[in-house]
């Protein structure tokens, strides 16, 4: 059964909501509402009202609103991600923005402050079924229903209600069944991960974002200069290295070959779009190559498990060989073998062509 078809008819925050605000008004418990705590919705819609321009304030302003919009970008794209994650779709980043960006602009001359993507509300979204951005629209026209027609209900709304749903909301997105596979990382990976997980907790998740992201770009900078690396080229190194040349080899039609040149860390995983954008045009068995690339992070690694996930998916095999040091090592330790099986990952091409070609019989077997 699909995800969509399994979803309720009715989403249950929508029952809870409505059941817990009856069940407030039935019994008169003395509990914050909404009309309480903050003196209700305002109803009707806004007024466009074109600001004054003043030049003498672009120097006071510029920096905060460069702030604003990076901030915006980043939780914008963060709720994007959790979103592919939750739904397997994957999101483009261009557009999003652009789309914000739009809407941001428009949305001040009606009295509205800085819109971004939000991880709880689109993960509520996800939970109830949504899967296409229609589920955005309707939520919009909903929004504007409820500031049209029914914001004089809304004030009945008890605060408790909306705490739970959210509660909920925050277990659910949690995915707490991959800190297992976190805490088998690198240090340094769990480090970052820690700090931002903390920060997120006990600050906000400005802030979390803000940190996390300058340690994954000092973790990337270290990475790189750990794994450069200058060696004399000697026979030996020569010999070493035919095991990992195609020249001399044949590529079966049932086999389709990719590499991967450089680090694979968290800024270029969305590469891997390269081969699921082509899914169909797929061979049997896909190979990847291993040989080039000098360093992954826990990113590149969850981006290898989608990909075999989605290749398994489709009736194809993923096999990964010529992994250096440090790739190897990092993928030993998260105990990578156990997602894409002990024998898909080989040592040098010729070795992944062998396992193929044991692929390929068993299948025509």
């Amino acid at each position: 059964m699909s995800a969509s078809a399994a979803a309720p008819k009715v989403p249950g925050a929508i029952v809870a909501l409505v059941l817990g605000t009856l069940a407030a008004a039935i019994f008169a418990a003395p509990i914050d509402t909404i009309g309480a705590r903050f003196g209700g919705i305002p109803s009707g819609l806004p007024h466009l009202k074109i600001p004054e321009f003043h030049p003498e304030m672009i120097p006071t302003l510029l920096r905060p609103a460069i702030t604003v919009a990076l901030l915006g970008a980043i939780e914008s794209l963060l709720s994007a991600v959790v979103a592919d994650r939750m739904g397997g779709d994957k999101h483009d980043p261009n557009v999003e923005l652009t789309a914000q960006g739009i809407a941001n602009i428009v949305s001040p001359l009606f009295g509205g402050l800085p819109a971004t993507g939000a991880i709880a509300r689109t993960a509520t979204n996800i939970r109830a079924g949504a899967r296409t951005p229609v589920s955005g629209m309707i939520h919009a026209l909903t929004l504007l229903g409820v500031l049209v027609a029914a914001a004089p209900l809304a004030r009945f709304i008890p605060m408790p209600v909306l705490a739970a749903i959210l509660l909920m909301v925050s277990w659910n997105m949690g995915e707490w069944h991959e800190i297992p596979k976190l805490l088998r990382l690198t240090k340094t990976d769990v480090a970052v991960w820690a700090v931002t997980f903390g920060l997120t907790v006990f600050a906000d998740l400005t802030l979390a974002v803000e940190v996390g992201m300058v340690l994954a770009a000092l973790t990337f900078i270290r990475r790189v200069a750990v794994t450069t690396d200058i060696a004399r080229v000697t026979p030996d190194f020569v010999e070493a290295g035919r095991v990992h040349i195609l020249q001399d080899k044949v590529i079966p039609s049932y086999v389709s070959v990719f590499k991967i040149h450089g680090p694979f860390l968290f800024g270029a995983a969305d590469k891997l779009s390269k081969i699921t954008d082509h899914l169909d045009h797929l061979q049997p068995v896909v190979i990847l190559r291993l040989r080039y690339m000098t360093a992954i992070d826990g990113t590149g690694l969850r981006a290898f498990e989608d990909l075999a996930d989605r290749l398994r998916a489709s009736g194809r095999t993923l096999i990964l060989c010529g992994a250096r040091e440090q790739p190897a090592a990092v993928m030993k330790q998260a105990q990578f073998h156990d997602h894409v099986g002990d024998r898909n990952i080989c040592s040098d091409i010729g070795a992944a062509l062998r396992r193929a070609s044991e692929i390929h019989t068993a299948r025509a077997a």
